[in-house]
Parts: C-alpha cells; structure tokens; sequence
C-alpha cells in the first residue's frame, strides 16, 4: 500500500467555551486562536476592557478556570505506518488537554507549541472530544512562588509571583499596561495525519566576506518511516537557481549544499533592498510526493563589533560589511489580546517604520515572541530585529522545573525562528541585570563557573550566560547573542563605555534636561523615551462621560499607568494640554536621536538608538511614539526627519536655567553639521539664517556655503559660531540643506527654555491645494505646528518648526476638495 500524503484540518471553527465549574448550558460559541475575553465579549458577557474603568470590572475573569472543546473531524481508520496527530501552536498557560476524557496533555508554557500523537486514542466511530481546560495564571503562579521560599523574589512591575510563570509578563500589568490575565488557545490547534512528513527545513548561510559568493546548507528533519528521498529546490523572484536531491537515511536528517555566485544580497531598509530566496523540500516515496515545506531566506552577513576604541567599546551592527547606524524603536504586544492583531494591522504597523526611515526594532522582553507574520513582514521590509529572550525586570529563578521549560522554549521559538534574515541579535533579557543592581544580588563576573551562578541569589545569571547562549549556538549560530539589554561585560549597567544602555534619566532617575539627551547617551541605546498623551481622537474612544475630558481627570489618570503626582486640576484646555505633552516628546527625542545621530561619525561612538517605544497595546498616555490606534504622535515625524538619510542639524550649547536661577547665558556656542547614510559622496549647499522670533526678520546675514561635499555614512561638520546674547534679540537659527535645488533638508535651533519667549500672531498660513498638498507659510517662527491626525488621512510631515521666506509643502492623501479642513495649532495658538 503506497504511504499517504500529509492531511491537515486546521481546527479553527466549531469550539466552544465555558467557564469550567459553569452550567453545561453556558457553553458559548468561539474560534480558535483565541482567548477568554475576546469571547466573553463577543458575547456580551463582559464589556470592553479598554474602555473607562471597565479593566477593573473584567478581573474576575483572570480569576477563573476556563474550558474549551470541540467535536473532531472524522477520522478514517489508520492504515500501517500512519499516524495522527494534535498540534497545539500555542496554549496559554496552564493547560490540561483531554480527548475523549482522557488526558493527553499538560503545559505550562504558553510559548512552547506541542504535537500529541493521537492515533490509538481517537474513535473511528463516534464523536472524538476535544478538551482544554485552562486554570488561572495567577493562582497557580502564586502557589509556585510559595514552592521556593528561598527565592529572593524581587521584580520591577506586575507582582513577583510572575516570574515563575512562562506567560507573557505584560499581562500582570506594566507602567504602560492594564491587567488583563488571559487564557486560551491563543495560537492554532491543527488535526493531521500522515505516514511521514517533514518536521522541520533549515539553512546555514556563509556569505563569504567578499561577498561574490555564498554557500547554502539545507537540511531536513523527516518524521516517520515512509520516505525515501527529499529534493530541494532555491529560487528567486521565480526563476529556479539550483535543485538537489539526497536519500533519507538511518538518522533521517538530509542535507544539501548550494552555490551561489554573485548572491543577492540582503540590506537593511536604507541600505539597500531585500531580495528572498525561497528554499523548498518535498519528501517522496515511490515518486509520490508527501509534504512540502517552504521558507523565504535572506542572504547576509551580520556582525555586532565591539571592538575597543577611544570612546571603550564599540557596539554597532555591520552588515555586508556596512555600518549600520541602528535609528528605530522598541516594541510591545500591539494588543493585550493578541489574537485580534490581524496580519493587515502587523503590516500597517511595520510600514510605518519603513516610511519613518526606521531601520531596527526590538521585540521586548516582557511580550511575546511574536507570530510568523511579523518576522517575514520584517525580512521583507529590511527592518532589523533586535529579540529579546522573554524575561524582564525581575529575578528570575532558576530551580530545575523552570530550566526544562525554558529549554524546550528555546527549542521551539529559535528552530520556528532561524530562517529569518531580519534578525540580527539575541539578547538575554530586559532589565533584570538592573533588577540585580537594585536589590543588591550576587554578581561576581570573574566567577565563570555557572554551577557557582545557581548557588546564589541571582540564580538567573545561569539562564543569561549558559543556557540562552548555548541555544542560539545551537540552533542560530550565525546571529550574535548578549546576555541582557542593557548589559556591557559585567560592568555597572549605567557604564556609557560599553554595550548598550537604558537611559531613563530624563523621564525617571535624576531629571536631566532633554536638552542634554545626547551627552547621557552611550554605545549603543536600545532604552529611552519620554511620554505624550494621545490624540484626542483616541482618548474619545475610551472616555465615554464628557466631563472627564479635561488633564488628569479620573479616567485619563486611569489609562495613564504611569506615576501621577497631581493633586490639582490645571487651568490648560485638554487640546493644548495634549498639544504640549506631544511637543515635550517630539523635543526630547528630537534631541536624543539628532545628537547620537551626528556621534555616529565619530568613531561610532553611538551604533545606534531605540525609542520606547514605537506602540501601544490599548487606548493610553504612554511612552509610545503612535497610539494604539496608529495615530501618529509628533515625534514620529520629529524622529523621521532626524533619521532621513540627508539629516542637518544645528544647536547652541545647553545653558541649564533651573541651576542658575535663570540667569540668561551671556554667550551661546553653537555648531552646524550633516549626517549622511549615503553610501557615496554627496555635494550640497548649506544655508544657516539668523531669524528674530519677535519680528521674523533676520538680524544679520545668513551664512551660505556652495559644493559641500558630505562624508559618506557620516557626519560632516559645518561651522562653529558664538552668539552673544547681550546685544542680539531673542532669535532662531534657521539651517537647510539642498542638493541641487531642492531642499533636502531643515533644522531650527530655538533659545531654551521655551517658556521664556513670547508667541504673539505669527502670521502662519495653511493652504490646502484641494489634491494633495499641504503649503505652509509663515511671517514670523512657528515651533510646532501639528496637525490634526484624522482617520484615513494621511500626512507626510508634521509638528513642523516654521521659518519666514521658507514655504514648507506637507503631502497629504485621502483628503478631497470639500472635506473639513485639517485642523492644527502651534505653541502658543489659542
């Protein structure tokens, strides 16, 4: 009898949910992949969580078992040699699974997939039951915790008993997050059967460092007797480049080498495009084909050099032998129900990176390794992955149960992950080697024997730098692996020389002024930001009483998980209160990332900058750069311009008035330069003007300097200048950069603090040429000009700082003849 090919019902429809201890009358209707309270409010059992208070109304839900089922397909009777099998791609958390009443399963581990082989446990005749029966996340991590009293159970956010539990750690609740402790089959569950099948298909890459030609090893896992022989084929855009064949043999891991000449080759967005190969391998048996499986593969070299220099130790990317500035943003959860995030929303989220000239991103230790379609919307769209391995803010145990779990984790998340190009670097954890320093644990670094490690109060140094390494050596050998963000060679987590670095010292820690961000910077920052109400548009989704509207009123208290320390109404209209909150962000990070930027060029000295954080996962007042929703907040155009790949900047020295009893500085230093990702030189035209923000005029004669040539992934530096400010009026310095006609670029350097200067009529014109064009216009300086961010409208540039003889035109799609206006305002606008 010939084997048969692989049969797979996806078991998505036909499930049914109850609360376990429920009457069998309340059994509601679902799909799968799924979670409780997804359910519970399609049927109206609950309300929406993200709205109002109702987060509090829902915590019983957390509290409660939960069950799911479902009436299998029918099932033939198996023939010799065939198997079949339940695959459950995701189980959150603590889950029994019973078929037909009898356990089959059990897990504890929501980011570890299972295959249960069911073949003498499923009927031929009747009905086969499917049940998953999921307990309360937060009881049974308390009772685990009360297992090790010896612990030292310290943690930053959410409660402590968190960290026994391999659960997403942002459902405890985060200084961003709600507490919504979820459960179910939040990933797909699949019937197959087959005689044999291909378990899993992967590649080593060695492009070679002259990168004229690339070696591709493809090996195959063949499950199951039946198979004789696996060909590969590599392609590209279509066109078959090479096929190869091999036997299956006694260990049934078959391998194939291609060679490829003149590679193309995969660039991180700016850098260069982002061709896939695919990689494909069918197993056969008696020339009839069983199972095929397809990966799309990128063909690059990646290395994070750290290598010491005049600043320490360097740490930033180099691939295909380019350095690559590392300009992006952190990354949570998109949805506190994460089955809900369609992969239209993945994709309208990662392209907003690409149109914010972004080139990295970090998924966050506290999350989720996130599904299939992230990482390949990344590949395709050149965006580097910085992956967190999921563990943040807490002192991990390291008892022998929890080992296993997190070993089978690696195993199932780097094996599923490893094809991607995308990705460029593991890192071990998020904050806990700060969670080490806080709470005064054992770390001696000299120690290196890892037995030592799980003897003392920081037993999850063992996690860090013995197993996590060890598993990506295994299954990712060729992508870097640092033992924690933030984290350089065992030296204090805060040293500016080394590794990368988490600088909250603006929004938390010592108050510093973001006017100085780029001196608190280090070699690399993957940690840093500064908070913005949304939009109002947002905030009207989740505050449904009116007289809530106004700054730090109960409900936006509420959806604000940050620290409050308010006792007092403001006097400020909630429209220019989110106005200011949103420039306060775009200035900061404005700051941040033009001053690391323009350090690039000096040896490297920063490698790159990560914003916490690119997005939200409910309707809040956050660190995120765009709302829930996708509304973009004004620093993702701030940081946009500054990330351009043609980039000028100006700015005087930093006069601290809050020390000073705000004395004005007598003198102000200041300096012009370009940053430049261009891999080749570019000749430019700089203009520097000196404008009057009381009158508009200029109060001496702009500098201009003709066929610049600007320094090829660099920076080049201008000019240097001293303003005296006892003798000239309050005054802006006004810089653009053109290439040929066209301005490229623009900057404008205001005196600090802002609060200091008078905002009368500025004569600011806004005209909408009926099509698709924004012309903006003004009489006098404008500092942050926002415009309103309508659903469906989309615009190419705002919060724009404005100079006089200076028309600045603003690209804006979806919006007609005939709709309203956009509407906007600037400091100082009523």
């Amino acid at each position: 009898m010939p084997p048969s090919s692989i049969s797979v019902h996806e078991l998505q429809d036909g499930w049914t949910v109850k609360q376990t201890d429920a009457p069998e009358r309340e059994w509601l209707s679902c799909a799968v992949p799924t979670n409780v309270h997804l359910d519970l409010i399609a049927h109206k059992k609950i309300p929406d969580p993200f709205i109002g208070f109702n987060e509090l109304d829902v915590e019983w839900v957390g509290e409660k078992p939960w069950t799911y089922k479902i009436v299998l397909p029918k099932v033939e009777a198996s023939r010799p040699g065939t198997v079949t099998v339940l695959a459950f791609d995701g189980l959150d958390t603590f889950a029994t699974v019973k078929l037909n009443d009898n356990e089959i399963l059990k897990s504890d581990n929501m980011f570890v997939s299972h295959r249960v082989d069911v073949t003498k446990a499923v009927k031929v005749d009747g009905d086969n039951v499917l049940e998953i029966e999921f307990e309360p996340a937060l009881f049974k991590a308390r009772e685990i915790q009360k297992q090790h009293p010896d612990h030292a159970w310290h943690c930053m956010n959410g409660e402590p008993a968190r960290l026994t539990t391999r659960k997403a750690q942002y459902h405890w609740g985060w200084d961003w997050g709600p507490v919504l402790m979820t459960c179910g089959p939040w990933k797909g569950v699949r019937l197959e059967t087959y005689s044999s099948r291909l378990a899993d298909l992967w590649v080593d890459i060695d492009v070679k460092e002259s990168l004229k030609s690339a070696k591709i090893t493809a090996q195959a896992q063949v499950e199951g007797n039946s198979g004789d022989n696996v060909s590969f084929t590599l392609s590209l855009a279509g066109k078959t480049i090479s096929k190869s064949f091999a036997e299956v043999g006694t260990n049934q891991i078959v391998q194939v080498e291609f060679n490829v000449d003149s590679p193309a080759l995969w660039y991180p967005n700016g850098y260069g495009t982002q061709p896939l190969y695919e990689i494909s391998a069918t197993l056969s048996s008696q020339e009839k084909n069983l199972h095929t499986v397809r990966k799309h593969i990128g063909l690059r070299r990646v290395k994070l050099v750290q290598d010491i220099d005049k600043h320490g130790k360097s740490f930033y990317f180099r691939v295909n032998n380019l350095d690559i500035f590392c300009g992006g943003s952190d990354w949570i959860p998109a949805d506190n129900f994460t089955p809900r995030i369609t992969d239209d929303r993945y994709k309208r989220w990662l392209e907003l990176m690409v149109d914010g000239n972004q080139c990295m991103i970090r998924v966050w230790g506290g999350g989720i390794w996130e599904p299939d379609v992230f990482y390949s919307l990344c590949d395709q769209l050149g965006i580097m992955v910085w992956q967190d391995f999921l563990f943040g803010c807490g002192n991990y145990p390291a008892y022998s149960e929890i080992l296993k779990s997190i070993e089978a984790e690696c195993e199932s998340q780097l094996k599923r992950l490893r094809h991607h190009p995308s990705i460029v670097i593991y890192a071990g954890n998020n904050e806990d080697y700060q969670c080490q320093e806080q709470y005064g644990l054992t770390y001696n670094y000299e120690d290196k024997d890892p037995q030592n490690w799980l003897k003392t109060d920081f037993p999850a140094r063992y996690i860090y730098e013995k197993l996590l390494p060890e598993a990506v050596d295994k299954y990712c050998p060729s992508v870097p692996y640092h033992p924690g963000s933030p984290w350089g060679d065992g030296k204090p987590t805060s040293d500016r020389t080394v590794g990368d670095l988490h600088q909250w010292n603006v929004w938390h820690g010592t108050q510093e002024k973001y006017q100085i961000f780029d001196h608190l910077g280090g070699r690399f920052n993957s940690e840093f930001g500064m908070e913005a109400f949304p939009h109002l548009q947002t905030i009207k989704e989740f505050v449904t009483d009116d007289s809530e509207l106004y700054p730090q009123s109960h409900t936006l208290d509420f959806h604000n998980k940050g620290k409050s320390t308010h006792n007092f109404r403001t006097r400020t209209d909630l429209e220019a209160f989110i106005h200011l909150t949103q420039l306060t962000q775009a200035e900061a990070l404005m700051f941040a990332y033009r001053g690391w930027r323009q350090q690039w060029g000096d040896d490297r000295k920063c490698g790159g900058a990560l914003v916490w954080q690119l997005n939200d996962c409910w309707p809040v007042t956050s660190w995120a750069i765009c709302d829930y929703y996708l509304r973009k907040k004004p620093a993702y155009y701030a940081m946009a311009r500054v990330l351009a790949p043609l980039a000028i900047g100006v700015r005087r020295a930093h006069h601290d008035w809050s020390v000073v009893h705000a004395r004005p500085a007598k003198t102000s230093d200041y300096e012009l330069w370009v940053v430049s990702s261009k891999l080749e030189p570019v000749t430019a035209t700089i203009e520097l003007r000196y404008i009057s923000i009381a009158t508009g005029k200029e109060i001496k004669d702009a500098v201009l300097k003709k066929d610049v040539h600007l320094t090829p992934n660099g920076t080049t530096d201008i000019l240097t200048g001293v303003i005296d400010n006892t003798t000239s009026e309050p005054h802006v310095l006004a810089a653009r950069l053109f290439v040929g006609d066209a301005v490229v670029a623009r900057d404008m350097d205001w005196p600090q603090p802002l609060k200091y200067l008078s905002f009368g009529d500025r004569g600011l014109q806004v005209e909408f040429d009926g099509e698709s064009e924004l012309r903006v216009t003004t009489q006098k300086p404008v500092k942050g000009l926002v415009f309103e961010e309508r659903e469906g409208v989309l615009l190419s540039d705002s919060g724009l700082d404005v100079a006089p003889g200076d028309e600045q035109v603003v690209r804006v799609t979806h919006l007609t003849k005939g709709d309203q206006p956009l509407s906007w305002r600037y400091l100082g606008s009523d």
